[in-house]
């Protein structure tokens, strides 16, 4: 019964159909104000279905800088994995490196790779195509929401916060299933399924850092922490400029920073991806925000997200058909959940 109190009062680990449902008649009443259940797809025109799913990560990435995102090579996973080796020497990655399906989500078949045996493994067990990126391993990930209404120069940034990953602190003497017996967080439950019983067993040095997870999202134990304090007209000219170049209206950077500083001034940063209309304003799963001020929050960007699709479609952009819209978000469905049947095979 405890358990079942603690779950339930800790809503920002709920699963999205369940955090979600109170919101549905929010989302009809945009749908319907629309005249269109696909509204959100002429929100960013130079995204497919306006970003709410489904879309290609390099169609993402080619509407960036290259220096403002890790190097990327794409795999077809029909391809022999010497083939593949070739192609990972001559871009002179280097491990550890990270793989993840080129259309994918919830950081599901997400994975850091230390070594060739990993990636020979990974290439034989996924069955979309994949990309294989640089490791950043800068210490900050924080996330960006920003808008900007497309009659508008001046956006702005309505969520800015930083990533916790779930981590164990060595102690010199206990091991890994030893520190974990203490933990008592069942977000971390998937993560720690994937240990090794060698990792289990071994002894972290003194202050030794252990990341259970490389994916900076809820469901896999990370904490969001508040920065808002820190947003100002420097953060947001640099996010104008980004977002100006592609026509991006509305939606969430992730993104890995050496400090605050550095992001601002436009340096030392990588931009891990951007989310376009079905991003979810992070900021309100910080401790800042009670249930209902979420809801609230949120209910307040899908009317700014209707307000930005709107205009558009009256400014020429085509907004999709139903059946369009159905069939492809149907098939990005179908895809998710082969991705989802898929990542229980690899054991990393």
């Amino acid at each position: 019964m405890k358990n079942f109190i603690r779950k339930l009062s800790t809503w920002q680990h709920w699963p999205s159909f369940i955090f979600n449902l109170p919101l549905a008649f929010t989302w009809m009443w945009y749908c319907l104000k629309s005249r269109s259940v696909w509204f959100f797809s002429t929100s960013n025109p130079t995204l497919t279905f306006g970003g709410f799913e489904g879309e290609s990560k390099e169609e993402m990435y080619l509407q960036l800088p290259t220096d403002y995102y890790p190097q990327t090579i794409f795999i077809n996973p029909h391809t022999l994995f010497n083939d593949v080796l070739i192609d990972y020497e001559k871009h002179n990655f280097k491990y550890p490196i990270i793989v993840k399906p080129e259309v994918g989500t919830a950081g599901i078949l997400v994975r850091k790779i230390e070594n060739e045996e990993q990636f020979s493994v990974y290439h034989k067990n996924i069955p979309v195509r994949y990309m294989a990126q640089d490791f950043v391993d800068y210490p900050l990930e924080v996330c960006v929401f920003y808008y900007r209404k497309p009659f508008e120069k001046k956006g702005k940034i309505s969520g800015f916060i930083s990533k916790q990953l779930p981590v164990l602190k060595g102690d010199g003497f206990s091991t890994i299933q030893k520190l974990l017996e203490g933990e008592k967080d069942s977000t971390i439950k998937e993560e720690v399924n994937k240990l090794t019983p060698s990792a289990r067993n071994k002894i972290l040095k003194k202050n030794e850092l252990f990341y259970l997870s490389v994916i900076g999202n809820r469901y896999h134990g990370a904490e969001f922490h508040n920065l808002d304090s820190l947003i100002d007209s420097e953060l947001l000219e640099l996010f104008d400029k980004i977002s100006h170049g592609n026509q991006f209206y509305y939606g969430r950077y992730d993104i890995k920073s050496s400090n605050v500083a550095d992001l601002k001034k436009g340096i030392n940063f990588s931009i891990l991806e951007f989310n376009g209309s079905g991003s979810t304003p992070n900021h309100v799963f910080t401790k800042d925000y009670t249930l209902l001020q979420a809801y609230m929050e949120i209910a307040n960007h899908w009317k700014i997200l209707q307000q930005i699709s709107s205009y558009n479609r009256k400014n020429g952009v085509a907004c999709w058909g139903f059946i369009k819209g159905f069939r492809f978000f149907n098939k990005a469905m179908q895809h998710y959940k082969t991705l989802r049947e898929y990542d229980k095979k690899i054991p990393f």
